[in-house]
Order: structure tokens, then C-alpha cells, then sequence
């Protein structure tokens, strides 16, 4: 029997995760077309620590935090809050879920209404959740304007008249405001100037220190993903590919897919350089979510693919190394070659790690 996975799951579990949407076709939408853009989805985060999932534009990354959130409602799968199954009802209706898990979109410039001030802004979440007088909700706005750096000056301010940087701040204190134990953050600095990204990074670690919350990260951006996430989750086409702590990972890659995602990431000096692993894929095309290809759905575009195995047979996400889990035919199947060439005294990960990719092959 196929060994499951055991994530420590203190905050958020989320389990077999599916989302597919129906898409009419043809003339009057008679014919309608099944879009999956979640595919069987499991993972965990733990309080205080963040889980970081990366991968290409369109692999279903936001979606997933769409569907915890409860702005979507998954097809399949469970998704479970400090023990407790979460519904879709219970994200919509149930106050406290709503205030304990909260998410910053993408989209800073349409999160904020134009017409409001900062200070009505900031309001608004008491009022939602009916939290303090209104002479306390005022104490309450400048204390939280104090938490993201921002004077009490910018509280009459609109969003129009505030930088990118200033309007995410006002974001985070909007989360902030009713007291947070799970914040979903979906690409929040790919708006933001380089010079911005790093404060803004650094004011979300630092929050993150204060308040014990956890963190399920969502970006495209390995390099960040390097300095914000303790793990490291990689999608691709709807599914995890590799999951690991996040040095393991830069350090170890063992999916073809994450080896190229590495290799396309800019660097400074000649040691990244040289630390770089080669680049995997043959650059095919990507497929078309209406018409995913059969068995391991990056084969298309894979080298290391098996004929025969990947092309007929989906891979499963099996643990390679200590809490190092891969879905590819080709490393579990080197994995277990080397296991039997060197023996039993040998474990895995010193297989893996003399036996995968050597030499660069």
C-alpha cells in the first residue's frame, strides 16, 4: 500500500483539493467542456511558519487560495481549519472563520474602494464584524496604521493619492484589523517595485514574528520564495510536483519541472551560477487545460520522460526523501535502482542524492 503523507498540520489541512469549472462550447452552449484547474491538492501549514507555492501563470496556484478563502467552492476534497472541516457556508457565514482566515489578492489597485479614506477603509472590518465602539474602533485604526509604519497622516488619505507600496500597507492593516490566525497571500509584491518588495517582505516577516501567524505564500518568484518560505510547495498544470523545505529544494531539486523552474532564475554571481542545476525540459508546448495530456502530465515536455510509464500512468506524490516528496516516474524509479545497487545500508536520500541527475545527467 502507497505510504501517505504526513504533514504536521497545526493550522491548515487541506486534503485531495479538486476545482474544476464547466465551460459551454458550441453553438447556444450545448456543449459544455470540464476545465480542471485544482487536481487532487494535499498540503499543510503550521502556525508561525509559511508555506510557499510556486509554479508558472496558470497552474492554479491562486485558485487554491481562492477555494480557502471560501470565494470558490472545491469540487472535491477537504479542507480542514484547527482540526475542523471548513465548508463553503462556514467561510461565507460563519464570523469567526472569516475573521481567522483572511487573504491579500493580487490586484492591490481594485482590493481598495477608490472613495474611501484610509481611515474608512480600516474601519470597515470592525463594523463587518461588529468588533469595538466606535470610539474604540479609532484607537483601534491608529494602533494597526502603527503596525505596517504608515503616519497618522495618511488615515484621510484615498488610494489614489498613495504609492503601490503605501496602498499594500493599507492591505495588510486591513487583514490585520480583525486579528488573523491563517493569511493567504497571492502574489502580494509582483505590483510593487524592487526597492518596495523588500520592505514590504520584511514587514510581513516581521508581523508574522509578532502575531504567530501562518503563511500559505503564493507567488512565481523562486527568488523570493527563497527568502519568505521555511517549505516550498511546486505546481505544475494543477498538481504538485515537489514538496520540501525550501533549502532542500534549492539545494536538492529533483523533478525535472523544478530543476528548469531553477535554472531560468537570474543570477549575480559566477557560485549561483555554478550551483545552478541544467535545465530539464525540451521547451515543448505547454498543453491546454481542456485537453490535459494522459499519465504525467509534463511528459510532453520532459526529457527524463518514460515511454511507455509517463505517457500512459499519472504519478503519485511519494516521499524520496525525509520530508522531501516528488511526483516523477523517473526519480522514484532511479531511486529504486541505486536502493538495490547499494543496498539496504544506504537510505534513500544518500541514494537520491548520488544517484539522481549525476554528472548533470
Amino acid at each position: 500500500m502507497e505510504r501517505r503523507r504526513e504533514f504536521v498540520a497545526q493550522l491548515l489541512e487541506v486534503d485531495n483539493l479538486s476545482k474544476d469549472f464547466t465551460l459551454p462550447r458550441g453553438l447556444f452552449g450545448i456543449r459544455r467542456d470540464r476545465l480542471v484547474v485544482v487536481d487532487r491538492v494535499t498540503f499543510s501549514v503550521e502556525e508561525g511558519r509559511t508555506l510557499g507555492i510556486v509554479g508558472e501563470s496558470g497552474s492554479g496556484k491562486s485558485t487554491i487560495g481562492k477555494l480557502i478563502v471560501g470565494v470558490h467552492a472545491p469540487s472535491s476534497g477537504a479542507i480542514r481549519f484547527r482540526g475542523a472541516e471548513l465548508t463553503t457556508r462556514m467561510l461565507k457565514h460563519d464570523s469567526k472563520c472569516r475573521r481567522e482566515i483572511q487573504m491579500i489578492f493580487q490586484d492591490i489597485g481594485s482590493s481598495l474602494n477608490p472613495r474611501k479614506t484610509t481611515k474608512q477603509i480600516l474601519e470597515e472590518p470592525f463594523a463587518v464584524h461588529r468588533l469595538g465602539s466606535r470610539r474604540a474602533r479609532q484607537t483601534m485604526v491608529s494602533q494597526i496604521l502603527e503596525k505596517v509604519d504608515l503616519p497618522r497622516a495618511y488615515l484621510t488619505k484615498r488610494p489614489g493619492s498613495l504609492s503601490g507600496g503605501q496602498r499594500q500597507r493599507v492591505c495588510i492593516a486591513r487583514v490585520l484589523a480583525v486579528n488573523p490566525k491563517l493569511l493567504v497571500l497571492d502574489e502580494p509584491t509582483s505590483a510593487l517595485d524592487v526597492s518596495v518588495q523588500g520592505k514590504i517582505i520584511d514587514l510581513l516577516t516581521s508581523l508574522q514574528g509578532d502575531l504567530s501567524m501562518g503563511y500559505l505564500f503564493i507567488t512565481h518568484d523562486l527568488s523570493l520564495m527563497r527568502h519568505v518560505a521555511e517549505q516550498t510547495a511546486v505546481m505544475y498544470f494543477g498538481q504538485l510536483v515537489e514538496v520540501a523545505e525550501t533549502e532542500t529544494l534549492f539545494s536538492e531539486p529533483l523533478h525535472p519541472y523544478t530543476r528548469t523552474l531553477l535554472a531560468a532564475v537570474p543570477v549575480i554571481y559566477d557560485e549561483e551560477e555554478a550551483a545552478k542545476p541544467p535545465d530539464e525540459s525540451l521547451g515543448g508546448e505547454i498543453p491546454s487545460l481542456l485537453r490535459r495530456p494522459p499519465g504525467c502530465t509534463f511528459h510532453t515536455r520532459c526529457k527524463r520522460s518514460i515511454a511507455g510509464v509517463c505517457d500512459v500512468e499519472a504519478p503519485q506524490l511519494r516521499e524520496c526523501n525525509s520530508g522531501h516528496w516528488v511526483s516523477c516516474h523517473w526519480v522514484q524509479a532511479i531511486a529504486e535502482k541505486r536502493a538495490q545497487a547499494i543496498g539496504a545500508s544506504k537510505d534513500e536520500s544518500e541514494v537520491l542524492r548520488h544517484g539522481c541527475y549525476q554528472n548533470g545527467r
